[in-house]
């Protein structure tokens, strides 16, 4: 195992990027869908919306997880964790690094998410009541539980450094990868495969948030349904996916002649102490986060170029996060945007998802857009990117990710070292191909 090195003085870097969504499988065409407000919002088909207040989501289309990982092992993974799988896969393949056993105590994994294995939970439930206890599966317990899409990321890609699953409803996400940050900050890893996953579309999930009249209901026009800050917002779009980062101490990239999107520069979290969903009135929780998370990364307010908000598209989440981004920064709040107009609110991977929308744009120099504003809203009257997107040459975003319980993650994101700047676009991902099997010894 090589000795810790210093990490005083090292940022952290993004060196490669992996997203399945509903509007992409593939980084670049995800980027494209976000550029181009192309809606990933449809009428669900994995699941009977009968009786169901909402029928449409963020569903993603046509995946086949064999295409990632072997089809046995696949058999054994709820849809959670084959999505983990996937994104891991396509991130790792993307930043042109793959774990050796000289260094796979030094690469790390942490994963957020919201519900876990939640299609395994309702499907064996199922089961017991219609065919009895003998016929659960063994398997029910580890393809449902929330720790094992990291472990199974883990296993696919051999990282046996540290590997957490965090669990803070739609923070978690952020959450994960904010303490990636802190592991190679701390010297504890070189490499960390870090991002969140979530696969929420069962019945029950959708009638629970419906129950609760969170959901858009605008069941007539699902690809208009989610529309951040604008006036006629009715509720969140639910979604599902997975989005992955690998995250590197600059000075281990730089030893591999490695690119970097974007650095991964500082991060806070607080609680609000006030609701089980909503947001505290005062808003000083979600002030008082964004504050640290700029100052973490050695900036100024002033620094911040673009806002990657938590942005849900219900009535009261939205004109609270435009108050306290008002109260924060004043009369020169940047831009802001949620690009959940487009991918609908993945829960627990969102802060994820919205991660590499903030590399992206701090890459590309595009500030994505919010789509679907058509009508503004006199609580929400900061500059939103309305429908189309932006060129803008920024040094520094932040990604705001609030959950139920009053959680609240912030990470800060600024621009790669020049030397290390990418250029080229993310590397698609070929496909899961088996290795050999190692030849059997001859028999003596």
């Amino acid at each position: 195992m090589s000795p810790r090195p210093d990490p005083s003085g090292q940022p952290a870097v993004i060196t490669g990027l992996g997203v399945i969504s509903s509007c992409g499988a593939q980084v670049e065409t995800f980027w494209q869908s976000l550029l181009q407000g192309r809606s990933g919002i449809s009428q669900l088909e994995r699941i009977d919306t009968e009786g169901l207040r909402t029928t449409f989501g963020g569903e993603v289309k046509d995946f086949a997880p064999e295409r990632y990982m072997p089809a046995q092992e696949a058999r054994r993974m709820d849809r959670f964790a084959h999505f983990a799988v996937a994104a891991a896969r396509m991130a790792m393949h993307d930043a042109g690094f793959a774990v050796t056993p000289e260094e796979a105590f030094r690469v790390g994994v942490v994963l957020g998410t919201g519900i876990g294995g939640m299609e395994t939970l309702v499907d064996q439930l199922q089961v017991l009541q219609e065919r009895g206890a003998r016929r659960v599966s063994p398997y029910f317990i580890p393809m449902m539980i929330a720790n094992m899409a990291g472990g199974q990321v883990s296993m696919a890609l051999g990282a046996r450094g540290p590997c957490t699953t965090l669990q803070t409803a739609c923070a978690s996400a952020s959450n994960a990868i904010g303490d990636a940050l802190r592991l190679i900050q701390r010297g504890d890893a070189d490499v960390v495969i870090c991002g969140g996953t979530e696969a929420p579309f069962t019945k029950l999930a959708v009638a629970g948030f419906g129950s609760a009249h969170t959901l858009s209901t605008r069941n007539d026009d699902p690809t208009k349904a989610s529309r951040p800050f604008e006036a006629g917002r009715d509720g969140f779009v639910m979604a599902e996916g997975a989005a992955m980062l690998v995250i590197e101490s600059a000075a281990h990239a730089r030893a591999r002649g490695a690119k970097a999107y974007a650095q991964l520069a500082g991060y806070a979290m607080t609680a609000d102490a006030a609701h089980i969903t909503a947001p505290a009135p005062d808003g000083l929780g979600r002030v008082y986060g964004m504050r640290q998370a700029v100052a973490d990364a050695g900036l100024e307010l002033g620094d911040i170029g673009y806002i990657n908000a938590h942005g849900t598209s219900t009535p009261v989440n939205d004109r609270d996060e435009s108050q306290v981004i008002k109260r924060l920064f004043g009369p020169a709040a940047p831009p802001v945007s949620s690009t959940k107009s487009v991918t609908g609110h993945l829960l627990g991977a969102a802060g994820a998802i919205e991660a590499v929308a903030c590399a992206l744009a701090l890459n590309r120099g595009i500030l994505p857009p919010t789509i679907n504003y058509e009508v503004p809203d006199p609580d929400c009257d900061l500059d939103y990117v309305p429908n189309v997107p932006r060129r803008a040459s920024i040094h520094a975003a932040l990604s705001n990710s609030f959950g139920f319980g009053g959680q609240n993650a912030i990470l800060t994101f600024t621009a790669a070292p020049q030397d290390m700047h990418r250029s080229e676009p993310a590397a698609e991902y070929p496909g899961f191909v088996a290795p050999d099997k190692p030849e059997k010894a001859d028999q003596v």
